[in-house]
Order: C-alpha cells, then structure tokens, then sequence
C-alpha cells in the first residue's frame, strides 16, 4: 500500500486480497459512531457472536480462551486516525 495515496484500495486491489481467502469466510468490518475511513490490511480471524452485547461493542468480539463456538471471519478494519 503506498502512503502518500488517499484511499489504501481500490476494487481491484481488494479483490486481489480477498481472493487469497477462503471464499467461504464471512466479511466483518469495525465501526464506530459516524462517517467513513479507510480500510487496513483485511485479516482472517476467529470470532465469537454476541448478539446480546450493546450496539456499540457489536456483535462480534475476538475469540477469547474458552469459547466454543468460533466463526473464522474476514476482517476489514478501519483506519484509526491520530487527532
């Protein structure tokens, strides 16, 4: 990814990335309050549902020790922007 770009993907170069995933793997994205970012390096990574959990902390969280039910998931997280 060059730094000095605006965006860090365009399709192209996305689909290129995901295509080394397995195809079946279901696509999470992080989030928080409002407007849009740009997106790091997608990672493969086991997650645990938590529907019940409050909409800020979203339904999905990392696997932690002890969890049985663990989906491996595709991971599009956005870019943390120092203020």
């Amino acid at each position: 990814m060059n730094e000095d770009r605006i965006f860090h993907y365009t399709v192209s170069e996305l689909i290129e990335v995901l295509g080394s995933f397995p195809p079946e793997a279901p696509v999470l994205t992080s989030g928080y309050e409002n407007g849009y970012e740009n997106i790091q390096q997608p990672i493969l990574q086991g997650m645990v549902h938590k529907p019940d959990n409050p909409d800020y902390d979203g339904e999905f969280q990392p696997v932690e020790e002890g969890n049985i039910e663990i989906y491996k998931c595709i991971i599009l997280r956005r870019v943390v922007r120092e203020n």
